[in-house]
């Protein structure tokens, strides 16, 4: 099995980003976390972070038959962003929505996510250990 972990907008910048919201625990850090964690549930895992909205389009376009299900946290674009939810849609690969924080209790506009019409699964507010879920999830669903 092959999970594709995407992270978006401004995850680059844990660490330093608002640590009080995030943690002051940066990107590798996470990264370690989930390949680690890949490792324990025997699943390859590959991990990508762009600020760059087009891009991660093309990460979603290039999973096709490539990976078996894609863990997400578009950061901002969750609110924005039609194109990711559109590509998510072309691809049809199992999709779990994550978020450090629990958006739904923040300002009023995070509260919209575009990504949710897809995903069949939303994790907020457990910090990293959010991407570890998301990916036993995946495997769950797609025994």
């Amino acid at each position: 099995m092959k999970i594709l972990v995407i992270n978006g907008v401004n995850l680059n910048m844990l660490g330093v980003r608002e640590p009080d919201l995030y943690g002051k625990k940066d990107y590798k850090s996470l990264v370690r976390e989930i390949k680690a964690h890949a490792k324990e549930i025997g699943v390859k895992v590959t991990c990508v972070q762009s600020n760059c909205e087009g891009r991660l389009v093309t990460y979603i376009q290039r999973a096709l038959g490539r990976y078996d299900g894609i863990v997400i946290n578009p950061g901002a674009y969750t609110h924005t962003s039609v194109a990711l939810l559109d590509a998510l849609k072309a691809v049809s690969i199992p999709t779990v929505e994550v978020h450090l924080t629990d958006v739904d209790s923040r300002e009023e506009y995070r509260k919209i996510s575009y990504v949710s019409e897809y995903a069949f699964l939303r994790v907020t507010g457990k910090g990293f250990a959010g991407y570890l879920e998301a990916m036993d999830a995946i495997k769950e669903r797609t025994k």
